[in-house]
């Protein structure tokens, strides 16, 4: 079902702090996340292997993790150092352990094969680091499965239907417009909209002056395997150029989204809507924060329905229409990466009778 040998975001630095220890399923794996003494941010199979006690109901020492029920210590490794009472502790006792890198504010997590974990490999993303764009992180859990919610993702055309009065604006946006490119890559999409003389969007006219003026608005979306999406958006004052890369009175937004599957049913859903005309206060902030809350809600509720369905019936398979091509790429590209990881896995020796 899933592709491990990637990076994944498992939390926002900010769950990690004070001490807090972070009970998290990751790809169906129940791990315990904190940041030790040092600053390391450690992950480790939520499972003592002395009785099974779940670790997250331990206590941090220094860098080291120590279980609450028989006193096991474990080092960040996995590997156990100390039982109380017991002098030896046998080579193999300990739990698993997993790369984690902090970035960006988000914490990211290799579940695969740990010699093939690159920190290079984490998709570098600029604006997340960049100061002049400002935005405040978010969380939301879905009761569904994580490629639902890259196939909403995967079309704007929703954006007319399901978020009219919030994110979209008006059905006009799906029976006008069409992608001027859809670029199908070896690693997800590309896909770039425009809507022409338009009136702005509920969120977007919150926090601008001009409320009325007309816009031209620009979409373009980027998605990742194995689900990342980067939602560049920009709205220009109507027939001003944009089109041509005239910007002079634009106002731009940038949108990062990591879906993490949690289980086959139910995914972590991370996101940070960022704009770069924000003053010295966060009021712009909060506005984008909270419209985009009521938008995604919207998704939700779609998305989790959805999910019933095909649980309900799962002999039911979902049909395509033009307006998929995006999508049905993803998971096509999805699908062939998952298959040569698992092609690459080492057959089990079978014992001789």
């Amino acid at each position: 079902m899933f592709l491990k040998n990637c990076w994944y975001v498992a939390a926002w630095d900010h769950e990690l702090i004070d001490g807090a220890m972070l009970a998290r399923t990751i790809l169906g794996q129940k791990l315990v996340f904190y940041k030790g003494e040092s600053g390391q941010i450690v992950a480790l199979d939520d499972r003592c292997c002395h009785r099974g006690a779940r670790l997250s109901m331990g206590r941090v020492e220094g860098d080291d993790v120590r279980c609450m029920y028989h006193g096991l210590k474990f080092a960040p490794s996995g590997q156990c150092i100390q039982i109380p009472g017991q002098e030896r502790i046998p080579p193999k006792l300990g739990v698993r352990g997993y790369p984690v890198v902090e970035r960006d504010h988000l914490v990211w997590i290799w579940m695969g094969d740990p010699a093939l974990a690159n920190p290079d490999d984490i998709l570098d993303l600029p604006y997340m680091h960049d100061p002049k764009w400002k935005g405040i992180p978010a969380y939301l859990h879905y009761d569904a499965n994580y490629l639902l919610i890259v196939d909403n993702l995967s079309d704007f055309a929703h954006l007319a239907f399901v978020h009219t009065n919030t994110l979209g604006g008006s059905e006009e946006y799906a029976f006008v417009t069409k992608p001027v490119a859809i670029e199908r890559l070896d690693d997800g999409f590309r896909v770039e909209r425009w809507h022409m003389n338009s009136d702005p969007p509920p969120f977007h006219r919150k926090v601008i002056p001009n409320k009325t003026d007309k816009v031209d608005r620009r979409n373009i979306g980027r998605m990742y395997v194995p689900g990342i999406f980067s939602l560049e958006s920009l709205f220009a004052p109507a027939g001003a150029g944009a089109e041509k890369g005239n910007l002079e009175g634009a106002r731009e937004y940038r949108n990062c989204q990591f879906m993490t599957p949690e289980t086959e049913s139910t995914t972590h859903f991370f996101w940070v809507y960022l704009n770069n005309f924000e003053g010295e206060d966060s009021n712009i902030s909060r506005s984008l924060l909270a419209s985009l809350i009521e938008g995604f809600m919207e998704d939700k509720a779609i998305i989790e329905e959805q999910q019933k369905v095909l649980e309900e019936d799962p002999d039911f398979r979902m049909l395509a229409v033009a307006a998929d091509v995006a999508l049905s790429h993803f998971r096509w590209t999805l699908e062939r990466k998952i298959e040569a990881e698992q092609a690459a896995q080492p057959t089990p020796a079978i014992a001789a009778e």
